[in-house]
């Protein structure tokens, strides 16, 4: 009896034990078809976790061998090492590179690390990203979509092809508009092709009464409720074709200030603006200029006399109407002066006419000269297409006469000279004493033809002891793309980086000038600095000969102790940077650091280690601190002569100037001056 229980219980327990073998060969059998399905998608993480970003990984990732063949034959020799010769000796090619610039150029992969474009789109999908990631994300992508559209864009179309959006405009000689049509276009009138000597603006129009308006410091230095009294307008001449993507240079920048001055006394000043930067004011307040010969504007003075109050005093105050009379009636060697009152007031109509001369701006008011503005280095009439007034002024009508009939041209075929005097040399094989990057914008080709024509003219660069080489991302038109990948063929000293440029993406710019620095290039010390900036080569290079070889060096004018601003066009939030003051560091229009802390940023940003702020400077300084804490000691070496607002007496670099403006400066240096051109 017990046997057959046995049995029995044998049967039913090797049934469920087949029933249960084949639910799990079931559940594998799916599971499979599931690995099936997501196989690739599971490799692609293992390649993100594995941090492999360099060439040859996102040339697997796109699987396009004949982009690899092409990147690594560019006409650039640009060779990007693996991971374990990453601190090895740069194996950069020597000799020229004609065999290479028949090869199409491409842009530039380099280890972005936390921030590939590959990686990016993975991440994506899994996790949470800042807006600094999502942002470098979505440039990525559009810059891969970008440089597709160049490739397809046939070169021999540029010429036809409008790289400054419009329509090809007349040239009127005359233009005139009333008051209601200048406010319906924003208080702008447009100047098409610009001014030329001879060419007047007349504005019909009254001051506003005084407002009150709130001066928070006035608040707490005083008693009162930091209130005062502002009655002001703003004249201004834009070049407004020159600034594609930026704010407009301002050629002329006339404010009478009829109250609210901190002088407390009417005024009237002058003055020019480039990338947001002012030069000296020419501030005229009643007090008559010399008459020196180099003081005068076309023969008038800068700034006439006027008294402080509104009677017109027709004789001199120190003679008697008995003596005066008298003087009159015997004749008289000099005439009486005549004084007139300050030529704006509120509620009164004026007539304000501005005449372009032959060497400045004259301001005429009521008839009467009033100032004079002479023209400043790197500002042109022509280049002043649009008229702005703006604040408490109603403009009734304005008139602009004798404007320029011939159309200047904005275009870069106009900008760009295509002259093998202005070749880089091809990358040396040796090591050499300084790499210089510099970053620039996909539309800066004026800037970036002054920079060739003026600093990278010096004997160190033409003989390859310094090499500079621009950075340059990618801009939404096509067009523009196809230029600069033909002046980067042609001049060969430009590295394309394939994202979308914008602002706050230049600290990768940054990132590929190490990279660069460090896989293809062998030289002690590399310089950032912008398309916007001049360099002295010699007196930068005597300034690294002082510093130690053994030592890591960052150099430039170091800024200790500054807080981000919270508030305003520049605010950086609490989430963007949570500290309350930044980490020393140099500013960004000309700063060097030595080629072992380059190594450290490009292995950190390899290894995804790399935190990125929206500051390039700020940016670099943070890795820098990181270097000098956990690496070795590093030298800090400050200098007011790394200009960062202009230029300075003896500098090193200067900054925000023109593209005329470089060459002034390139001119007196060859003349045996570092001198300043509008001391800006």
């Amino acid at each position: 009896m017990k046997r057959v229980k046995s049995e029995s219980f044998r049967v039913v327990y090797s049934s469920r034990r087949f029933k249960l073998s084949h639910l799990l060969l079931a559940i594998a059998g799916v599971y499979l078809v599931f690995l099936a399905f997501k196989f690739p998608h599971f490799v692609e993480m293992v390649a993100m976790l594995s941090g492999d970003t360099g060439l040859d990984g996102a040339l697997r990732d796109t699987a396009d061998v004949s982009l690899s063949g092409s990147l690594r034959n560019d006409m650039l020799s640009r060779k990007l090492e693996d991971e374990e010769n990453q601190n090895g000796p740069s194996t950069t090619q020597k000799g020229p590179q004609e065999a290479e610039s028949n090869k199409p150029i491409q842009p530039l992969l380099f280890r972005y690390g936390r921030i590939s474009g590959e990686v990016m789109r993975r991440r994506n999908r899994t996790i949470h990203m800042s807006p600094f990631e999502r942002m470098a994300d979505d440039a990525w992508m559009l810059g891969s979509k970008a440089w597709e559209d160049v490739n397809k864009f046939k070169i021999e179309n540029i010429e036809e092809s409008s790289i400054n959006e419009g329509m090809v405009e007349s040239c009127p000689s005359q233009i005139s508009m009333n008051g209601d049509d200048l406010n319906k276009a924003n208080r702008i009138m447009l100047l098409p092709c610009g001014l030329a000597a001879g060419s007047s603006i007349t504005i019909l129009g009254t001051p506003q009464y005084a407002h009150k308006e709130s001066v928070p410091h006035r608040a707490r230095l005083s008693r009162d409720d930091g209130t005062v009294l502002v009655s002001q307008f703003m004249v201004e001449l834009q070049g407004l074709k020159t600034g594609d993507g930026e704010y407009p240079p301002k050629i002329l920048h006339l404010n009478p200030r009829i109250k609210g001055d901190w002088s407390h006394r009417p005024v009237i000043e002058h003055n020019t603006c480039y990338r947001m930067q002012w030069g000296v004011a020419q501030r005229c307040d009643g007090t008559p200029s010399k008459k020196d010969l180099d003081m005068l504007v076309d023969g008038f003075r800068r700034c006439e006399k006027w008294t402080k109050n509104d009677i017109v005093d027709m004789v001199d105050s120190k003679e008697t109407k008995t003596t005066s009379w008298f003087k009159r009636f015997i004749g008289r060697e000099q005439k009486p002066e005549v004084t007139w009152s300050f030529p704006f007031v509120e509620g009164r109509v004026f007539v304000l006419t501005l005449r372009a001369g032959i060497d400045g701006f004259h301001i005429n008011v009521g008839g009467r000269h009033v100032t004079s503005f002479p023209y400043r280095p790197g500002f042109t009439i022509e280049d002043a297409t649009g008229l702005a007034i703006t604040g408490d002024v109603d403009i009734q009508s304005v008139y602009a006469t004798s404007l320029s009939t011939s159309h200047p041209s904005f275009s870069p075929q106009k900008a760009i000279e295509f002259s093998s005097e202005w070749k880089a040399p091809p990358l040396p094989g040796n090591s050499f004493r300084l790499f210089i990057g510099v970053l620039s914008a996909t539309n800066h080709f004026s800037e970036r033809m002054a920079v060739r024509k003026t600093w990278m003219q010096h004997p160190s660069i033409k003989s390859s002891d310094v090499v500079a080489r621009f950075f340059v991302a990618l801009n939404p038109r096509k067009e523009v793309n196809a230029m600069l990948k033909k002046e980067a063929e042609y001049f060969g000293d430009i590295v394309i980086l394939p994202f979308m440029d914008r602002y706050e993406l230049v600290v990768l710019k940054t990132i590929a000038i190490c990279d660069f620095g460090v896989h293809n290039v062998t030289a002690p010390y590399i310089m950032k600095c912008d398309d916007d900036t001049f360099l002295r080569v010699e007196s930068i290079l005597r300034e690294i000969d002082g510093v130690s070889p053994e030592k890591s060096l960052y150099m430039g004018n170091l800024n200790l102790r500054h807080r981000p601003l919270r508030t305003g066009k520049w605010a950086v939030t609490w989430e963007e940077w949570p500290e309350a003051v930044y980490p020393p560091y140099a500013n960004g229009p000309g700063y060097i650091i030595s080629s072992n802390i380059a190594k450290y940023i490009v292995s950190q940003n390899s290894r995804q280690k790399l935190r990125l702020f929206k500051m390039e400077d700020v940016s670099m300084g943070m890795w820098v601190e990181q270097f000098n804490t956990s690496m070795q000691p590093v030298e800090y070496s400050h200098s007011w002569k790394f200009c960062q607002y202009g230029c300075t007496l003896n500098y090193y670099t200067a900054h925000y100037q023109s593209p005329s403006q470089m060459i002034c400066l390139w001119d007196n240096l060859l003349k045996g001056r570092a001198q300043c051109c509008n001391f800006r």
